[in-house]
């Protein structure tokens, strides 16, 4: 898997953050959720979170038993455009 970069609107459709503190300190918000443990890091000049991951760099809503996507109807924007963007634009492994 690789890394999930995440904008602040992907975390109010995640509902990890409400819209009021996204429209406050995007610092603030990498703090709090980077103590929770849901986000790794977070880079003030594009305003991306990187989603944390879990072992095997798989990302933190990707269920290890069925390797599906826990939050799919809320799934992040970069997500939703998969395959069509990445390392291999069109490339799906789950499509042999």
């Amino acid at each position: 898997m690789m890394p999930v970069e995440v904008r602040i609107e992907d975390l109010v459709r995640l509902e990890l953050v409400t819209e009021d503190e996204a429209q406050g300190s995007q610092k603030r918000v990498f703090k709090k959720l980077k103590k929770a443990g849901l986000v790794s890091s977070f880079r003030d000049g594009t305003g991306l979170f990187m989603l944390s991951q879990k072992k095997m760099s798989d990302c933190i809503f990707l269920d290890s038993d069925t390797r599906l996507c826990t939050v799919y109807e809320r799934r992040p924007g970069v997500c939703r455009q998969f395959p069509s963007i990445g390392p291999r634009p069109g490339y799906c492994p789950c499509i042999k």
